[in-house]
């Protein structure tokens, strides 16, 4: 997965300096919908390169198309950067967002055009980052709790009060999670499996990444988050793996 973040966040940066509205404004206001260290890092060499004020706003992306939408007749925001693409293309849907054609498109992946061109150039990929498990490997083993390898494991007893999840309403890696369990198992199987997960979880998070800082930080043994995610806790020296569920996984595109 490391792999795929690097030009991630080349792609980001790139973006950010082809936007006109900022050179104009002296500002630019940045809304973040992936890990805060992603934006923290575009934002400081944005700022570095150009001289303009950058202000950041996190926020999962539900919550972020949500504000877009009650900001729809007073736009306060620039740069929408990451989150799953389906709020991104929601907003273009309802022209919130405006149509963009960067002079580097050409050095994009394919499926990164595909969501540009969905979305009637308002919108386009930027990363790509599949569903898995992340664990805190030093807190299960002092449970004596074997790691998750499928999703059928979430179930079982022995994650009782171990698990955290985002919570749908605002977070779009949690929708990500129920179209993917609907497209492994059917509807009614899939939501019949949240229902028999729910004394298994212990919060529901306000954004898809609270989850796995939740584990990075041993306040919970599980979290059903992005695998980009969990490289990014281990890379910082937190005691975080992570498994892929045996039955199959969704992926989203980070759009920008």
């Amino acid at each position: 997965m490391t792999r795929h973040l690097l030009p991630a966040m080349t792609l980001g940066t790139l973006g950010l300096l082809a936007a006109p509205p900022a050179a104009a404004q002296g500002s630019l206001n940045l809304y973040c919908s992936v890990q805060i260290e992603w934006c923290q890092a575009i934002a400081t060499n944005f700022q570095r390169d150009t001289g303009i004020r950058v202000s950041m706003t996190q926020r999962g992306s539900g919550e972020t198309l949500a504000a877009i939408r009650a900001e729809g007749q007073n736009p306060r925001g620039d740069v929408w950067f990451g989150g799953t693409g389906d709020p991104h293309l929601a907003a273009s849907e309802e022209n919130l967002t405006q149509a963009f054609e960067s002079a580097n498109n050409a050095q994009l992946q394919p499926w990164a055009l595909t969501q540009w061109r969905q979305s009637n150039q308002r919108a386009i990929g930027v990363y790509a980052g599949a569903i898995g498990f992340g664990y805190n490997t030093e807190l299960l083993a002092r449970k004596n709790i074997a790691p998750p390898a499928c999703w059928a494991d979430l179930l079982d007893p022995r994650f009782r009060g171990e698990i955290q999840v985002a919570n749908p309403n605002s977070s779009g890696t949690a929708y990500v999670i129920i179209a993917t369990l609907v497209q492994i198992m059917g509807e009614d199987p899939a939501f019949e499996f949240l229902r028999r997960m729910h004394p298994n979880v212990n919060s529901y998070a306000r954004s898809g990444t609270g989850p796995i800082k939740a584990v990075a930080r041993g306040e919970t043994g599980v979290s059903l988050s992005f695998v980009h995610d969990a490289v990014t806790e281990r890379n910082a020296g937190f005691p975080v793996s992570y498994a892929t569920p045996c039955e199959g996984t969704g992926f989203e595109i980070g759009s920008m």
